[in-house]
């Protein structure tokens, strides 16, 4: 059941929309319930914002996945901005470099199932995330 991964280029402010959608059809379409569809929607969301605000050019990649018979949606979103020098610091509660309320990357991980970044100074950041549907 993986499909290949659709995607939305993330490089203008409206991109955030036309992820947010794709995730929360994709989700629908999975048989997510309307609370993880809306999840799901948050975690790309702000994932997208985050592109958008620190990376000025990157992808979000939506995909349903299958694995020992779980079905689930995969979003990794890419970059390649200028990475995160300290990952442990952008995991806390709290921390904030836009002014915001500081509950990005740790509020996707909390509203995903499984949460992975990588982040590379000068190269970028790729986060993997899935949410199983139940």
């Amino acid at each position: 059941m993986n499909s290949s991964p659709s995607y939305i280029n993330i490089n203008k402010e409206w991109d955030i929309v036309a992820a947010r959608q794709l995730a929360r059809d994709m989700s629908k379409k999975l048989g997510a319930g309307t609370v993880d569809q809306a999840r799901i929607a948050t975690a790309v969301s702000e994932l997208a914002r985050n592109i958008y605000l620190y990376a000025i050019d990157g992808k979000i990649y939506i995909e349903a996945i299958e694995k020992m018979e779980r079905r689930g949606i995969r979003i990794v979103a890419e970059d390649n901005g200028p990475g995160i020098p300290d990952i442990s610091l952008v995991m806390e509660d709290g921390y904030s470099t836009s002014g915001g309320l500081g509950a990005g990357l740790p509020g996707v991980k909390r509203l995903m199932d499984e949460f992975n970044i990588t982040s590379e100074e000068g190269k970028g950041t790729i986060i993997n995330t899935i949410k199983w549907v139940r």
